[in-house]
């Protein structure tokens, strides 16, 4: 009996296995599922809005997504001069002169100015001002292996695999 007893205890022994889990990551994944997008619309900061633009989303984004603004600054020997929000200009003397900011829910951007003397700003930078607002899926944006300078539009396109000809203009 003790011999049978020893044995059933041997084969008990060899019948349980390890729980461990070998998990392995790909090196090269790629997703083809999650689309960034970039919508582009043209505002005005007045005193009539009160120096502010609520902008709906075409559609829901998601909670998790990441929202960058950027403001058409110029044009620099042909090519587009963005510009990435919050946005600070500055008095001569170092003092705040005016400031373009955003806020966003996953239904709307809120695009604003803030300063002292709004109305005194020139046309320049409060009429007609093309902004982009650039929609990138947040563990995308969170994960990415490669930081990516958000302050470079252009780099933002290339790293997000953004169709420059697919931007979506808004009236």
């Amino acid at each position: 009996m003790k011999k049978f007893t020893i044995f059933l205890a041997i084969i008990g022994l060899l019948s349980i296995q390890s729980c461990t889990v070998h998990e392995t990551t790909p090196i090269n994944t790629k997703d083809n599922d999650t689309i960034s997008e970039v919508w582009e619309f043209n505002r005005s900061f007045t005193t009539t809005n009160n120096f502010s633009n609520l902008i709906s989303f075409p559609h829901t984004i998601y909670v998790s997504d990441m929202v960058l603004v950027y403001r058409l600054a110029g044009i620099d020997n042909g090519a587009n001069v963005w510009k990435l929000l919050p946005e600070t200009y500055f008095t001569s003397n170092g003092a705040l002169d005016f400031r373009y900011n955003f806020d966003f829910t996953n239904y709307n951007v809120n695009i604003f100015m803030d300063g002292f003397d709004l109305a005194g700003v020139t046309n320049a930078f409060r009429i007609n001002q093309v902004l982009r607002v650039v929609v990138i899926p947040g563990f995308r944006g969170n994960k990415n292996a490669n930081p990516v300078d958000f302050n470079d539009y252009y780099a933002v396109l290339n790293a997000y695999n953004i169709d420059p000809n697919k931007v979506l203009k808004i009236k």
